[in-house]
């Protein structure tokens, strides 16, 4: 049973995937720092630093289902060590080979090395979610790349737009989010085999050839120097996952707005039996798009904490360090609900082009104010047209008039410009701008993203 919001049976998928927690539960850590202390003595076995009969002992027996994880646990808070519980259960496991593990490594060897493999794990799980979008995306702003609806600013009605181009717009945002992972990876997937202090001491002059092994066993990179007191790779990690989940955020909240009642433009996916409210049998609410909102603040809140162990001291401390044992699991499990969620919003949601039309007229023609003041600023000039467009425009609003029959009632407007003229002004599928255009070019610049992965 957990006590984590994340970790939570009844709850817990609200916040994050089965299959994310599953590689930041204890297994999956102490699997990794396993693989860790394997991938060592296979690199030492092969310099001749210990016996190569030693190095594939310790590596046969590199496997946590060989253990009982509450032992490791009983016997780390025992020595008030969190990684000597599993040190020693490995050097028993491993028999007279024991006397070989761990050597030359201190602990935050194995465990930056061990966080560092869950988080390519997580890495590929969020890279795999962020194409999985991108395709639903570029789908949606396809089907609906001229369906017009109101633009709102400042949360009011604008300028027609098309719900092809609002989809465009997040489409672009994750082209440059899987644009961020991919070229991330090189900088982020590295890890660390350098001892107590980073300068290689205890392994003797192959102490860089060590490191490299090590580091080529784990399908890792190697760096140009010890890391233990240099964070910027996990806070990297953070940082675009923010961002993407930033965007996911965003889109949920917009879906949220436009799924109000007295909007009603979109719809999320409704299953048969699902229930809105406890007392009120009527509700559909938007669950799902509120659970997709919801998960930026706590993603945020947790790679602003990721950030804490940029601080670290020295060459190395655990007040900063332990922050990214906090941080990562969260983050990673944070984003893959946020991703979820976001796949099966996209996959179902319903779009009313019947209130989307509905919207465009719900104030009567003033939409096409813009319009109307560029059509007269060839014979008015444009402030004069911007001001008396604001005008009319303003009787129109305080006195409920129709905006196309206060324009046509007005001596100067109609002494030039016929009824149709006028009609034709406040339609607004002839006022979209670029929009079928700039939804072309986001959707090539797509298909010219998928060229460069294939």
């Amino acid at each position: 049973m957990g006590s984590h919001a994340i970790d939570l049976i009844t709850i817990g998928n609200n916040f994050g995937t089965a299959e994310m927690r599953a590689l930041w539960d204890d297994k999956a850590r102490i699997q990794k720092h396993l693989d860790t202390e394997a991938a060592l003595a296979l690199a030492e076995g092969k310099l001749g630093l210990i016996p190569q009969e030693a190095a594939e002992k310790i590596a046969a027996a590199a496997d946590v289902n060989l253990y009982n994880i509450e032992d490791i646990a009983a016997e780390s808070a025992r020595l008030r060590h969190s990684l000597m519980g599993t040190i020693n259960a490995l050097e028993r496991q491993s028999g007279d080979a024991g006397e070989y593990v761990h050597f030359g490594a201190t602990t935050q060897d194995i465990v930056d090395t061990g966080m560092m493999l869950q988080v390519k794990d997580a890495y590929a799980i969020i890279e795999r979610d962020v194409h999985i979008i991108m395709e639903e995306l570029a789908s949606l702003a396809k089907a609906h790349q001229d369906t017009v609806m109101i633009g709102r600013t400042h949360g009011m009605h604008a300028l027609p737009t098309t719900f092809g181009f609002k989809v465009a717009v997040w489409l672009d945002e994750f082209i440059r989010h899987a644009e961020r992972l991919a070229e991330s990876k090189a900088r982020i997937f590295v890890g660390n085999m350098n001892g107590a202090v980073g300068t290689y001491a205890s392994f003797g002059p192959k102490g860089a050839e060590v490191e490299t092994e090590t580091m080529a066993h784990l399908g890792l990179n190697t760096a140009n120097i010890g890391w233990q007191s240099a964070r910027d790779r996990f806070s990297e990690f953070g940082n675009i996952v923010a961002l993407i989940s930033g965007t996911a955020g965003k889109i949920g909240n917009e879906f949220y707005n436009l799924m109000r009642t007295d909007i009603g433009e979109i719809e999320e996916p409704f299953t048969e039996g699902e229930i809105g409210s406890s007392t009120m049998p009527h509700k559909r609410n938007p669950a799902l798009f509120e659970g997709l909102a919801s998960l930026t603040p706590p993603v945020l809140k947790a790679v602003s904490l990721l950030h804490e162990s940029m601080g670290t001291e020295h060459e190395r401390d655990a007040m900063h360090w332990r922050q990214e044992w906090v941080a990562l699991p969260e983050i990673s499990i944070y984003i893959s609900g946020q991703l979820s969620i976001l796949k099966n919003v996209l996959d179902g949601l319903t779009v009313r082009k019947d209130r989307m039309a509905a919207n465009l007229d719900r104030q009567a023609g003033l939409i096409m104010s813009e319009k109307v003041m560029f059509e007269l600023s060839d014979s008015l000039g444009k402030q004069t047209a911007h001001a008396k467009v604001y005008k009319l425009a303003m009787t129109s609003f305080e006195q409920g008039l129709n905006f196309g029959d206060v324009l046509k009632a007005d001596p100067e407007i109609a002494a030039n410009h016929s009824d149709a003229e006028i009609d034709q002004w406040l339609n607004p599928s002839e006022y979209t701008g670029l929009a079928h255009e700039k939804v072309d070019q986001v959707l090539n610049a797509y298909a010219t993203y998928l060229q460069g992965e294939a």
